[in-house]
């Protein structure tokens, strides 16, 4: 089965240690790593890793863009890219060894033309495939209605959408329906709702999402509280598996690439669900910006499995 994932928004994510982080001094930090990011491209790194050949959609620009491409064509991805005017922007990490605390600092991003959002729009329309998996948050200038129109352009072509995003994009999408799976963090979702929701009250919301035709499923993760997903039979809830945490970078992208991933391996989606879950413990328990390791994701999901027979 063929999956494409779209980065409209990805990022060179740059992380590292420091011993203390305090204002107004120069913080000295060390074991630097560098990778190529942000949601869509997390996910194909997932995918990859798992064992799949994922198609990856990015945008890209400037002297950054170029970094990010030539790290990208180290992995076995088929990346489309449409250029842009501006660059790729940079986020930073910064594991504080003093305390464990994680500090994320993600810029905005680029502002991007009309004209790059069509030539996107047009990449997506070629994509004869099973599953389109949009991730992230838009660059400054495209519009908040983009990913509904993507949602339309994968149901044209017979594709599965599958959305991971926040905020009025994840709103506009929603209103248009036809998403196969949105996965929100309990967060997302009590913005979607228009009322703080918590992990007992997260099912409800995602249940009415799916009676109003949105979305036929809804994967809510909700941190320590583990995951849920919603569909048409039912609520199916998940504890978090117990791994040391380290790193928040990439989980909720490693989840969703797992899950669909291993659903084109003919597997059930309660499965698929659990298999996600699992890839994303794998990935807490990494440091810095690297994802989920294919071993780790496996041995967590046999032991989930265990648990629940």
């Amino acid at each position: 089965m063929r999956i494409l994932s779209i980065a409209l928004n990805p990022t060179i994510d740059v992380s590292s240690d420091a011993a203390r982080i305090r204002p107004t001094h120069k913080i000295r930090t060390h074991n630097q790593r560098q990778e190529a990011g942000g949601g869509g491209v997390n996910v194909a790194k997932v995918i990859a890793e798992l064992g799949g050949n994922p198609e990856l959609l990015i945008l890209s620009g400037g002297v950054t863009g170029a970094l990010l491409e030539d790290s990208l064509a180290k992995l076995p991805i088929k990346i489309d890219v449409v250029h842009g005017g501006e660059p790729t922007r940079i986020a930073f990490i910064v594991h504080e060894e003093e305390t464990n605390l994680e500090y994320r600092f993600v810029p905005e991003g680029p502002l991007i033309s009309p004209v790059e959002v069509e030539k996107a729009m047009a990449l997506l329309g070629q994509f004869r495939g099973d599953y389109i998996i949009a991730s992230g948050s838009l660059p400054l200038g495209a519009p908040e209605d983009t990913y509904a129109r993507m949602a339309a352009i994968a149901a044209a072509n017979g594709a599965q959408f599958v959305l991971d995003t926040s905020g009025e994009p994840l709103k506009r999408a929603l209103e248009h329906g036809g998403i196969f799976l949105v996965k929100p963090s309990i967060g997302e979702l009590s913005t979607a709702a228009g009322h703080k929701l918590t992990a007992d009250t997260a099912g409800e919301a995602a249940m009415a999402l799916i009676a109003k035709g949105c979305t036929q499923h809804v994967a809510v993760t909700l941190g320590a509280d583990g995951a849920l997903l919603a569909s048409a039979s039912g609520i199916v809830r998940l504890p978090a598996a117990d791994v040391p945490v380290r790193s928040a970078v990439g989980a909720g992208d490693a989840f969703l690439g797992a899950f669909i991933w291993f659903l084109t391996q003919g597997e059930s989606i309660a499965e698929a669900f659990r298999f996600g879950v699992a890839a994303g413990a794998a990935a807490v328990s990494t440091t810095g910006t690297e994802l989920c390791r294919k071993e780790d994701v496996f041995a967590i999901y046999s032991v989930s499995r265990q648990a629940s027979e």
